[in-house]
């Protein structure tokens, strides 16, 4: 039973978005390591971007930061 855990910041994917990704990821495993879709499970958590770091920074102040 493959679990797919896809982490992304909540800034605006939408339900039809979240919905190609699950169907991709599960259609890759199926094709790629022939694993049965009816027991594969992937799960989408939304992180906020104050929640989320790069580089010693939070998302939302990296993207607050002008270009260059």
């Amino acid at each position: 039973m493959p679990y797919v855990n896809i982490k992304i910041t909540r800034d605006g994917a939408t339900a039809e978005q979240k919905a190609a990704l699950i169907k991709g990821v599960t259609d890759l495993l199926v094709q790629v390591l022939d694993k049965n879709p009816a027991t594969t499970v992937v799960v989408i958590d939304e992180v906020e971007t104050d929640n989320w770091g790069i580089g010693g920074l939070s998302v939302t102040e990296r993207r607050a930061r002008p270009p260059g």
